[in-house]
């Protein structure tokens, strides 16, 4: 089990650096999304590259930002039957879907990719827009995106092994950011309607006093 672990905190650590680290590139897509339209509208005036650029900061942030949420548990789940049964199961879902889709998908774009990269790189792609930027930096993010997603998986397999064969306490193992059951949500949706019904009545008996 500490093996399993020590693998899972040598992979999180990395996908955790290069989230953290592009996550700074939000900000520099808006200002340089601001500044293209600034410049478009006031002096009538564009360049192709600078619109590409917006796009490749946009698709650094989504590509390799990616496996840290992984790691975080915050991608966006629609959950129609798991979010009722006990947490175990739940990370026996966790753990099939990491073995069975997340890993081989990713294996796959991997081998995909990577002659695609290496041909662009080799061949000096650029865009075919005029004054436009290189291509292979761009076809490279989608590579080392899903290099990232395909370690994270073995990260997120590594630490659902050692809670289901291990025995280990789930709590020390997750991320914070875990998805709340079906119970949690609707506990939290009947004390929002409560807030919400005690802060009609309080209105209506401010304006009542108000009235007199």
């Amino acid at each position: 089990m500490n093996a399993l672990l020590a693998v899972s905190r040598t992979i999180d650590r990395v996908t955790t650096l290069a989230g953290k680290s592009v996550a700074w590139l939000v900000l520099a897509s808006v200002l340089v999304s601001a500044v293209n339209a600034v410049v478009r509208k006031v002096f009538d005036m564009s360049s192709n590259a600078w619109l590409e650029l917006q796009w490749y900061l946009f698709g650094a942030v989504f590509m390799l930002a990616a496996a840290w949420t992984l790691k975080r548990n915050e991608h966006v789940r629609v959950d129609v039957i798991s979010g009722y049964l006990p947490r175990r199961a739940r990370t026996w879902i966790d753990f099939l879907g990491h073995l069975f889709v997340l890993l081989p998908f990713t294996g796959v774009m991997i081998k995909l990719l990577t002659p695609y990269v290496i041909r662009s790189f080799e061949s000096g792609e650029y865009s075919p827009n005029a004054g436009g930027l290189i291509l292979w930096p761009a076809k490279a993010l989608l590579l080392a995106g899903f290099v990232l997603l395909f370690l994270q998986a073995i990260s997120e397999l590594c630490k659902k092994a050692a809670i289901l064969f291990f025995g280990a306490p789930d709590e020390e193992i997750e991320e914070e950011g875990a998805h709340p059951t079906m119970e949690e949500v609707e506990d939290f949706e009947s004390e929002a309607a409560y807030g919400d019904e005690l802060g009609t009545r309080a209105g209506r008996a401010a304006n009542g006093g108000t009235g007199s």
